[in-house]
C-alpha cells in the first residue's frame, strides 16, 4: 500500500473560495476574506472543498504544507464562516424531529421498493460503478472512525465507555490489520484502485465531501458533541443491511476477497453497534445531559439528508451511463 501513510498533494481549487484556500496553504496566495463565503452554494462544490481542505490540516494534512496552518487565526476565521453557513443549511433543510426515537425510527425501516445505492449496485451494478463509489467514499473510509474519537473526552459514564468499545471494534480490536480503514485499503486494492490516504480527492463530489465535513464540523466542536452522537448512531443504526448488499454487489461482480471482507467485517460487527449505540452512547448521553435530544435527532436528520443527496448523486448519473466523478479514476 506504497503512500498510504502519506499525506495527500493539495487538490485543485473548485471557485474562487477553494482556490484561495489551497493557493495560500501552497505558499502562493492570500486568503480570500470572509465576504466570499456569503455567495458559496452551501453544499456547493467550491465551499464543500475549501472546508474539506482545511478539515484535513487536523487529520494528516498534506505534502508541502506547514503544519503551523492548523491553527493559522485567520484560516480559522475564514473556517468559522464556511461552518456557520453550512451549518445554518443543515439546520433549515435537514431537521425533521427533536426526539431521537423518531429521527432512528427512519432509519430502521428498509425502503419496498429497493431503491438506495446499494440496492441498486446489488441488483444491477456494474464494476465501474464499484469503483467509483469506492473512490467516493475512501475520502471517509480512509480515515474511519477518526472524526467520531474527538467527541470521547466530551462524555461521561456509560456513554463513553459505550462509545469507545464501539471505536475499540473500528480500530481493529488492537490488531493493525483489522483496522476498518486498513480494511477498506484492501476493499480498494481488490477493485484495481490506488489506496494512497486522499489520492480520489479532485475525484470526489461535493455531495461526498459534504457528509465528511458534517463528521468533522460535528467533531471539532463541543458545542456540537449531541449531533455527533445522533451522526455516529445514523452511521451504525443504517450500515449492517446496507453493508449484506454491497458484499454481494462485490461477490457478484468477482471484485475480490479482500473487497468483500470490508462489507462482512461490517454486517457482524455492526447489528451488534447498533444495540451499544442506542442503549448505552444515546441513552447515556441523554442520561447525563437530557437537553441534548434535540440536538442527538439533528445529527440523525443531517446525515441522512447528506446521504440521500450522495445518493442521488452516484444514481442520477449512473442511470444514464455516466459517471459520477468529477474527474475519471
Amino acid at each position: 500500500m506504497s503512500g498510504y501513510l502519506v499525506g495527500p498533494e493539495l487538490p485543485q481549487g473548485r471557485g474562487e473560495l477553494s482556490a484561495g484556500v489551497v493557493g495560500a496553504l501552497g505558499g502562493g496566495a492570500a486568503l480570500p476574506g470572509e465576504g466570499v463565503v456569503s455567495g458559496a452554494d452551501p453544499y456547493g462544490d467550491d465551499l464543500q472543498l475549501a472546508l474539506y481542505a482545511c478539515y484535513e490540516l487536523h487529520y494528516r494534512g498534506f505534502r508541502g504544507v506547514d503544519d503551523g496552518w492548523e491553527w493559522d487565526p485567520g484560516l480559522l476565521g475564514l473556517r468559522g464562516a464556511m461552518e456557520r453557513r453550512f451549518l445554518r443549511a443543515l439546520r433549515s433543510d435537514a431537521t425533521k424531529h427533536d426526539r431521537v426515537d423518531a429521527a432512528l425510527e427512519g432509519l430502521l425501516v428498509e425502503p419496498v421498493d429497493g431503491s438506495g445505492v446499494s440496492s441498486f449496485l446489488k441488483d444491477e451494478g456494474q464494476l465501474w460503478q464499484l469503483r467509483e463509489y469506492a473512490a467516493q467514499r475512501s475520502l471517509y473510509q480512509l480515515k474511519e472512525a477518526d472524526p467520531h474519537a474527538w467527541v470521547i473526552p466530551r462524555l461521561v459514564g456509560r456513554a463513553k465507555a459505550a462509545l469507545v468499545a464501539v471505536e475499540f471494534d473500528e480500530f481493529g480490536g488492537g490488531r493493525a490489520e483489522r483496522v476498518h480503514a486498513e480494511l477498506f485499503a484492501g476493499l480498494m486494492e481488490d477493485l484495481g484502485l490506488d489506496p494512497a490516504y486522499g489520492r480520489y480527492l479532485d475525484a470526489g463530489s461535493a455531495e461526498a465531501l459534504a457528509t465528511v465535513n458534517l463528521m468533522s464540523l460535528l467533531g471539532l466542536h463541543r458545542a456540537l458533541r449531541g449531533a455527533l452522537v445522533g451522526q455516529f448512531a445514523a452511521l451504525e443504526v443504517s450500515s449492517s443491511p446496507g453493508s449484506r448488499r454491497m458484499a454481494q454487489a462485490l461477490e457478484r461482480t468477482g471484485a475480490g476477497p479482500a473487497a468483500v471482507l470490508f462489507y462482512t467485517e461490517h454486517v457482524e460487527a455492526d447489528a451488534v453497534h447498533e444495540q451499544v449505540v442506542r442503549r448505552d452512547v444515546i441513552g447515556g448521553l441523554l442520561e447525563d445531559e437530557p437537553a441534548l435530544e434535540a440536538d442527538v435527532a439533528f445529527g440523525i436528520d443531517a446525515t441522512g439528508f447528506l446521504e440521500d443527496r450522495l445518493g442521488e448523486r452516484l444514481l442520477g448519473a449512473w442511470r444514464e451511463g455516466a459517471s459520477s466523478l468529477r474527474v475519471g479514476l
